[in-house]
């Protein structure tokens, strides 16, 4: 009788628990239809930030080799709103999406754009930028229009939301001499800028903030472009805490002007969302 009386005991506790749990978890949904759950308890000493770190202005090493730019201050703001400390780790970003599911960064922030494929493999946060892929060629260029860009010499960064903006456009691509990718947007500029390439597709963020630094003069961006995105942070699928912990900081950072003071130094306007 007492093992019987013992084993619905433990049932009853168990099921308790079951609906304990079931009670303090809801599940919405964020302005990129990517389900989350409620919960926002973190289970972190640390979080590590993968990014590239010779994309400018977003993350990048300044004279003295120290990480800079918006988003890496816009990170550093968000640590310090949700109370975890924040590592930055630049890693090969062709390889991303793999870095962050075997677990070696646990964060994807640094111009990362917000594409349907990488929304298979990764949980955005809500948008927080716009951007372009814009086409830049040298001043002196004959190309004028993206249909110029027929039997030339197109780059772009390796594994890019440029190389899938270009691939989307297959009428487009297919006039193309060749395209070559590099590993970073800078080896894709000076490859430009060394003759061997006609026009490089690049983030509009991006090539504009370079172009200031080397002498806007010197180049040309066309009108067309090859479509507008968004740029947002990335965490695994199943991490919802730190995913619902970001969204409420980037609040937090609109909210008590933050984002403002990051957006006019590096953009010259408030332009974080």
């Amino acid at each position: 009788m007492k093992k019987k009386l013992l084993a619905l005991g433990l049932t009853l506790v168990m099921a308790m628990g079951v609906f304990a749990g079931c009670g303090n978890t809801e599940t919405t949904t964020n302005e990129n239809n990517t389900e989350v759950s409620d919960e926002t308890s973190l289970d972190y000493d640390k979080v590590i930030v993968g990014l590239d770190d010779t994309f400018a202005p977003m993350g990048f090493r300044d004279e003295n080799g120290e990480l800079t730019g918006a988003d890496v201050e816009l990170a550093k703001a968000a640590s310090e709103v949700i109370g975890v400390p924040f590592e930055f780790q630049p890693i090969d970003w062709s390889m991303k999406e793999t870095e962050l599911n075997n677990g070696t960064v646990d964060v994807l922030w640094n111009g990362y754009s917000i594409t349907d494929e990488r929304k298979e493999v990764v949980n955005f946060t809500d948008a927080y930028l716009e951007n372009r892929q814009i086409v830049v060629t040298m001043a002196d260029s004959d190309i004028n229009t993206i249909a110029d860009l027929a039997d030339k010499t197109v780059a772009a960064q390796d594994m890019s939301s440029a190389v899938a903006a270009i691939d989307a456009k297959p009428e487009i691509k297919d006039t193309f001499k060749e395209l070559v990718t590099f590993e970073t947007n800078d080896q894709c500029l000076r490859d430009l800028e060394a003759g061997r390439s006609d026009a490089v597709v690049a983030d509009e963020i991006l090539v504009k903030y370079y172009i200031s630094q080397k002498g806007a003069e010197k180049y040309k961006i066309l009108e067309e472009d090859f479509g507008e995105e968004e740029y947002g942070i990335g965490v695994r699928k199943d991490d919802t805490a730190l995913l619902n912990a970001l969204n409420e900081a980037l609040d937090t950072l609109k909210e008590n002007g933050t984002s403002k003071e990051i957006g006019e130094k590096w953009f010259g306007d408030d332009i974080i969302k």
